[in-house]
């Protein structure tokens, strides 16, 4: 559950820098959303999931 959360508040960070910067526009923002919101309701949202939790357990495994 951390590990979406964060990702959710950086992609949310990222989103507004590009908002502000104006790289991002309100309407580009909004079909990511929904195209997010439609992709978890899938059958390849398991599938993305297991991609992002392996993908946070490499980072986390990295040591400087």
């Amino acid at each position: 559950m951390a590990i979406s959360i964060s990702v959710v508040l950086f992609l949310f960070i990222l989103a507004v820098i590009f908002l502000r910067n104006g790289g991002l526009k309100v309407s580009h923002a909004i079909v990511c959303a929904l195209l997010g919101f439609l992709l978890a309701s899938t059958r390849m949202a398991p599938t993305i999931h297991d991609g992002i939790v392996a993908t946070a357990d490499i980072v986390s495994g990295l040591r400087p």
